[in-house]
C-alpha cells in the first residue's frame, strides 16, 4: 500500500488530535476505534471480508504498511473468523501510541517534549501540516451538511469517530447535537465500517468477553436455546502513560 493515500487509522488520530493542546480526545476508547479502522482498512484494501459478524482473511498478501500487515498476520494466525468484537477487545491496546509514533516518523506530527506539575514527564503531539486535518474534517462537514451518501472511507470514518465519542468534540454543544445525530446516521452507508463500529461500541458496553460455558446446576434443565448469554462487564483499560493523553 502506497502513501498516497492516508489510512483511515491515521484519519480517525489525526481527527481526535486538538491542535491547540497537542492531546488527543477520547483516548481511553481511541485504541479500539483505531483496531477498529484497521480492520475497515483492509477490508478496503482486499485482504478481510466480513462473515457475518465475524472477520475473515481472504487475501493474506502484505499490504506494504507495516502496522497493518501486523494486524493482517495476527487475524491470519487465528486460522478461522474471528468476531469483531473479540478482535477489537483483544489485549491489543496501545495502538494510539503506536500510531502517533507512526505518523512522527512519517513527518506528519511532531513531539513536544514537556512536564507535569513540574515532575511527570509528558509527551504531547502538534501537526505538521494542519491543512491535512482540516481536510479530513471537511469531508465529514459536507457529508453531514449536504446529506449526500459519502464514499465508504469517509462513512466509515463517521462511523468509527461515533464510536469512540468525537462527537461532542467535533461539534460541540446544543448548536452541535444536529451536527452529531448526522455524523451517528451516515454509519449505514458503509457496511463494515457499521459492522466495526458497532463492535468498538459493545465493546465499551462490555460485550467483548466470549461467553462461558456454566454448569447447570443439579436438577436444572437445559437453557432455552433463544435466551441470551450475559458476559461479564468489563472497560477497557486506560493507559497508565501519561504520555498523549
Amino acid at each position: 500500500m502506497g502513501r498516497s493515500r492516508r489510512t483511515l487509522p491515521e484519519e480517525l488520530l489525526l481527527l481526535a488530535l486538538d491542535p491547540t493542546t497537542g492531546t488527543t480526545a477520547q483516548p481511553q476508547s481511541l485504541d479500539l476505534g483505531l483496531a477498529g479502522a484497521q480492520l475497515v482498512e483492509l477490508a478496503l484494501a482486499g485482504r478481510i471480508a466480513p462473515d457475518g459478524d465475524r472477520i475473515a482473511v481472504v487475501m493474506p498478501r502484505p499490504t506494504g504498511d507495516p502496522t497493518l500487515d501486523s494486524a493482517l498476520e495476527l487475524l491470519r494466525r487465528r486460522g478461522s473468523p474471528v468476531r469483531a468484537v473479540h478482535w477489537i477487545g483483544g489485549p491489543r491496546l496501545g495502538l494510539r501510541q503506536t500510531y502517533l509514533s507512526h505518523l512522527e516518523r512519517c513527518g506528519m506530527v511532531h513531539a513536544v517534549e514537556g512536564q507535569m506539575c513540574g515532575v511527570l514527564p509528558t509527551t504531547r503531539y502538534q501537526a505538521t501540516d494542519t491543512a491535512i486535518s482540516r481536510e479530513i474534517r471537511a469531508r465529514l462537514d459536507s457529508a453531514i451538511r449536504t446529506g449526500v451518501p459519502p464514499d465508504p472511507r469517509t462513512a466509515a470514518l463517521a462511523a468509527l469517530a461515533h464510536a469512540v465519542g468525537l462527537g461532542k468534540h467535533l461539534y460541540p454543544g446544543n448548536e452541535g447535537r444536529s451536527s452529531r445525530s448526522r455524523l451517528r446516521d451516515l454509519i449505514r452507508h458503509d457496511p463494515m465500517g457499521g459492522l466495526v463500529a458497532h463492535a468498538v461500541l459493545d465493546v465499551q458496553n462490555g460485550a467483548a468477553a466470549p461467553p462461558r460455558r456454566a454448569a447447570a446446576p443439579s436438577g436444572a434443565g437445559p437453557q432455552s436455546p433463544g435466551a441470551p448469554l450475559r458476559s461479564p462487564s468489563r472497560r477497557p483499560g486506560s493507559m497508565a502513560r501519561v504520555a498523549a493523553r
